[in-house]
């Protein structure tokens, strides 16, 4: 029997965020090499779970790109190219850019005061160098950001791409001070909106997203940095 089969599915939920998360920093660290085999038992054990959590974080991961899905191999660690990671961070600064000009002048006053509350409180995981909890502020800030745009389609897509680069967009939060640093980003972006300069918030927005590209790529060039 599993060792989770008596649990709930949120719990369980939370075991397999937990596992993904793990497993995504070990790969950027490069505990996972390119093109290694990763057997669900064996990570089970090595996180002390059952394989159902293990199989929902290895499905996550492979719907990041992180982790690739082969016949008669299973899952297998995927190249991880700058290029790559370049050309998607791109074009989600360009579409995060757009949603940030348009949140700027369609937001309502109560979703705006919501984004501030999120801002307000991601302070104190920024202190606490707690990049878990930061990393779930910040997913929140951005897609309310989203739903700021009240663009559906835009909204949509911009989800479709933040969940592809969710993993990496997590990583990239523990080189050097960079979670000091997207905090204060987030902080520059607010600042335009409340002043209603769509445009600057849509500059800074690009900035803010071609800035975690680059911290990613520094931090998978030299893991452990800073």
């Amino acid at each position: 029997m599993d060792a989770v089969d008596g649990i709930g599915g949120a719990e369980r939920g939370l075991l397999s965020e937990r596992i993904r998360n793990a497993l995504t920093d070990a790969i950027a660290a490069g505990d996972f090499a390119a093109g290694t085999t990763l057997d669900e038992q064996v990570l089970a054990d090595r996180y002390g779970a059952s394989r159902t959590p293990v199989r929902e974080a290895l499905r996550q991961l492979a719907a990041s790109g992180l982790v690739e899905i082969r016949p008669r191999r299973g899952v297998v660690v995927a190249q991880l190219t700058p290029q790559r990671i370049g050309d998607m961070f791109e074009t989600s600064a360009e579409v995060e850019a757009l949603c940030a000009r348009l949140a700027t002048y369609r937001m309502t006053p109560l979703e705006r005061g919501a984004l501030i509350d999120l801002h307000d409180q991601s302070a104190q995981a920024v202190a606490a160098g707690d990049v878990d909890a930061y990393d779930h502020l910040n997913r929140a800030f951005h897609e309310a950001l989203y739903a700021g745009t009240h663009n559906g389609f835009l909204a949509e897509q911009a989800l479709a791409l933040r969940e592809r680069l969710a993993a990496f967009r997590r990583t990239q939060l523990r080189q050097g001070d960079r979670i000091h640093r997207s905090r204060d980003e987030h902080g520059e972006i607010l600042a335009a909106l409340s002043e209603g300069d769509g445009e600057a918030a849509a500059r800074r927005m690009r900035a803010h997203m071609l800035r975690a590209a680059a911290a990613l790529g520094r931090y998978i060039a030299g893991p452990g940095m800073g």
